[in-house]
């Protein structure tokens, strides 16, 4: 059960760096979770730091155990985001999308990311460490930083960050129980109607060229399908960047 046991930690360098940690020196509980209140080298996809002042936010890593064949673990990302943006929503409103791969979305405005780092032993895959960063009480930003937006920006309000963060679990644990049902293709379906800009013209950069495009479809290995004008590219993580106007 995600969420139990639960653990709140004081300072840390990194929640995954701590869960990792854990399942370097044993078996962990499927579903052990770890909340900071401060983190001093929060991490964030290709290498990018997350920044929270001391309790405002919600930092936790969560270790699954997947009953998954490797070919699948875009699912595990699927589901993970799915239960986040389910959280978010909850709270921020029906404009709380998912931008792919996995960053939780508000309108324009980017309000959390994941971070998926895997276990293997030999060919089996023993434990994904998720780890979940969402933007709740911060007031405002550094200008440096392109589009982020937290819960209190968007409604006025301060909340209990380890609160929300136990009904983060639930949500996730709902969407993680679908996926041990093998329920992918729902799951699928459901992550495409939440994502944001699905069929909609946008503008992406690849190789430094800034065109208009539109997403087709999200492949179940996770590529995603971008038309531009005659072409249909099939993009892996990381190939193509999301323009954002201010």
């Amino acid at each position: 059960m995600i969420g139990n046991p639960f653990e709140v930690l004081d300072r840390v360098d990194s929640t995954n760096n701590y869960a990792m940690a854990r399942v370097n020196e044993g078996p962990v509980a499927d579903g052990s979770t770890w909340f900071a209140m401060e983190q001093t080298a929060g991490k964030g996809q290709r290498g990018r730091q997350w920044h929270s002042a001391p309790g405002e936010n919600i930092m936790l890593t969560t270790v699954l155990q997947p009953a998954l064949a490797l070919p699948q673990q875009f699912m595990l990302s699927v589901a993970v985001a799915l239960g986040a943006c389910d959280f978010f929503s909850k709270y921020a409103g029906d404009e709380a999308r998912i931008k792919w791969s996995n960053d939780i979305y508000w309108r324009d405005r980017k309000a959390g990311g994941i971070l998926i780092e895997n276990v293997l032993r030999g060919t089996v895959w023993q434990y994904a460490i998720a780890g979940i960063g969402i933007n709740i009480n911060t007031p405002r930003f550094p200008e440096n930083l392109a589009n982020p937006v937290s819960l209190r920006q968007i409604t006025g309000k301060t909340w209990d960050s380890v609160a929300l963060a136990h009904e983060l679990c639930a949500c996730l644990q709902r969407r993680y129980g679908q996926l041990q049902d093998g329920s992918y293709q729902p799951l699928l379906q459901e992550y495409k109607n939440c994502m944001i800009r699905f069929n909609e013209p946008a503008l992406y950069r690849k190789n430094g060229e800034i065109f208009t495009g539109v997403i087709r479809d999200v492949l179940p290995d996770g590529r995603l399908c971008l038309e531009k004008g005659n072409e249909m590219l099939q993009l892996g993580f990381g190939e193509v960047e999301f323009v954002f106007v201010k």
